[in-house]
């Protein structure tokens, strides 16, 4: 049989969050050494996690396969039950019975009637220990069905001078495939922008030096290779791979399954701050980057269905998928990435290529908190794209104020929160989209404009925490809640106050409070710190450089307006001839290269 989902267990190192992965009730432990469970008379462990439910509408709607079984390994006698969660609906134990376990004969449960399309819902099982001790080494939900041809998987990994990280990470990918059962069909590729990360080629790996044009410039090079060796499906991902390998196993057996040739997945994203908490479980773009179920409590086992319930019958018609996990096909790549450098490229590769993108529970990477990633130079990046997919996408076409709405949002934010910095940077990138897309070609490499954001940046650099006053003085902020924002707002946090230099309130805020303008109200002096309080840094309230930066926007506005329709014209155009195939090739063909490329992998399947 094929595996669809194997049971994950905590990863030290990944995630320890326990209510992610399994429910206890009663005496019963955990294993970090062994993966294992023991389970005491009368203790319950219940799966009806976010890592190892199974999201039997996904499945059924993206998949075809006629038979379903569920599988648990251990030893013991049991009670093992297996209930179905409908939406709308009673939940059902649609099975349950008493096992005696005996390690190394999987206990086995037909559930092949709930295999087919139209079937909604999620699967999980649940394991109450009659005997005086159960042991529960492993577990699956897998399927009889057989591919009509098993997938040819790239795995592209984009790196620039992370070299602990990205050996870490094929050290592991190596480790995966030695015993992925499908790894004779799957091939790593790194690459290397930095030249400096030191792989070595195998016969699972090769690396690929690159000249450092961004992650557009490495990932449109991952997917020329992905074609050259023939494969039929790529997978983007992050160098530093903060996810379990069960990811590519639950991804490499849905797109061998899936029922549309279109078919693509996109990993979710999870705090590395809250790993309890979801950061998106996929994200669509409109004037803004919106992520789903943001926020939504994983340790909580009614959260976690309702979002498979609601993520599996529809999906916003902007859709993306973010290049720390994206499977795809690539035939349906009519459109490579867009030379953005950074920031932006996986949202346009989604809009642009006619995928069907869907979602799995469990299907995710942890990542460090964007709120502290954000700088001057994301901010500037951010407001280049946001701008270009609305210039470019016909489902996405706005006004000339209605797009230029997008950069004096962004623009007013960074004012309102003292952050001039930021401001100053934002200006320069919507004078640089109005500049037209041969910009992007001219700077693909970036340097020139990287050195320009650096040199703008004063205030907003990171010191260390003990060089900053972090005094505070609260009148302003301590307002009632309604009343603060009306204030910050109808003032504009201050800039129409005379004297708000000196009465505005001194605050000090935290990582959690810095991309958002509501805590800044009533702020004259703002003093941000990272996660740990190690590092952070002071802005000033300043009237002259708000009023200065407030002419310079209107006077763009202006420009932009006037300008917005040649604009569109030439981003159309443009952008499909820069986010081709012929012109990345073109780019790329003085980069290095490893030797010759290897023959593709005989398809089992076809043999």
């Amino acid at each position: 049989m094929i595996t669809l989902q194997n049971f994950i267990t905590p990863e030290p190192g990944i995630c320890t969050e326990q209510d992610l992965y399994c429910h206890v009730q009663g005496p019963a432990g955990f294993s970090q050494s062994t993966g294992h469970y023991t389970l005491s008379r009368g203790a319950c462990v219940r799966f009806d996690t976010y890592f190892n439910l199974f999201s039997l509408g996904k499945w059924n709607s993206g998949c075809a396969f006629d038979t379903l079984f569920a599988e648990l390994t251990g030893s013991g006698k049991a009670e093992i039950k297996i209930t179905l969660a409908q939406p709308s609906r009673s939940w059902e134990v649609v099975y349950c019975d008493i096992a005696d376990l005996t390690e190394g004969a999987p206990y086995q449960i037909d559930l092949s009637e709930f295999a087919g399309p139209g079937i909604e819902g999620v699967l999980y099982a649940e394991v109450l220990a009659l005997g005086d001790e159960v042991t529960l080494t492993g577990g699956r939900f897998a399927t009889a069905a057989v591919p009509d041809a098993l997938p040819q998987l790239a795995v592209s990994i984009t790196t620039f001078q992370r070299e602990q990280e990205v050996q870490t990470t094929v050290a592991r990918l190596e480790h995966f495939l030695e015993e992925f059962e499908h790894s004779a069909n799957i091939h790593v590729q790194v690459v290397d922008n930095g030249q400096s990360a030191g792989i070595a080629a195998s016969d699972k790996v090769t690396p690929y030096p690159n000249r450092n044009l961004g992650g557009a410039g490495g990932f449109a090079r991952g997917l020329l290779e992905a074609g050259k060796r023939g494969c039929s499906h790529c997978l983007f991902m992050d160098d530093d791979a903060s996810f379990h390998m069960e990811n590519i196993a639950r991804a490499y057996t849905f797109l061998a399954l899936a029922r549309d040739p279109k078919a693509a997945l996109a990993g979710a994203m999870i705090n590395n701050t809250h790993k309890w908490c979801m950061w998106e479980n996929g994200a669509w773009f409109d004037g803004s980057c919106r992520p789903l179920y943001n926020g939504l409590d994983l340790r909580n086992p009614g959260q976690v269905i309702d979002m498979e319930f609601s993520s599996a019958r529809s999906a916003p018609s902007t859709l993306y998928g973010g290049w720390w996990f994206f499977a795809f096909p690539i035939a349906q790549a009519a459109r490579h990435p867009f030379p953005f450098f950074v920031r932006g490229d996986d949202i346009s590769f989604s809009l642009a290529n006619d995928f069907n993108i869907f979602t799995l529970n469990g299907v995710v990477s942890f990542q460090d908190d964007f709120t502290e990633k954000e700088s001057a130079q994301t901010l500037y990046l951010d407001l280049r794209n946001h701008l270009i997919h609305h210039l470019v996408f016909e489902e996405l076409e706005r006004s000339p104020l209605g797009t230029a709405k997008i950069a004096l949002r962004f623009m007013l934010r960074s004012l309102l929160r003292c952050k001039y910095d930021s401001a100053e940077a934002q200006l320069l990138a919507w004078q640089d989209v109005m500049q037209g897309p041969q910009f992007f070609d001219e700077n693909i490499d970036m340097s020139a404009r990287r050195a320009d954001i650096k040199a703008l940046i004063k205030d907003e650099a990171w010191q260390p925490a003990e060089t900053l006053s972090t005094a505070e003085r609260r009148r302003f902020s301590r307002l009632p809640r309604r009343l603060r924002h009306y204030l910050g707002l109808f003032t504009l946090n201050g800039h129409l106050v005379p004297f708000w230099k000196t009465i505005g309130d001194r605050m000090v805020l935290n990582i959690g409070e810095r991309g958002l303008v509501f805590p800044a109200f009533g702020g004259a002096r703002l003093t941000y710190l990272n996660t740990d309080g190690s590092k952070g840094y002071t802005v000033t309230h300043s009237k002259r450089r708000f009023f200065s930066l407030a002419w310079r926007m209107a006077k763009t506005l202006a420009a932009f307006r006037r300008d917005h329709s040649r604009l569109k014209a030439v981003y159309r155009s443009g952008y499909a001839e820069m986010a081709s195939k012929p012109y990345w090739e073109k780019t790329l063909a003085a980069d290095p290269v490893p030797g010759p490329i290897p023959s593709p992998v005989p398809d089992p399947a076809k043999a």
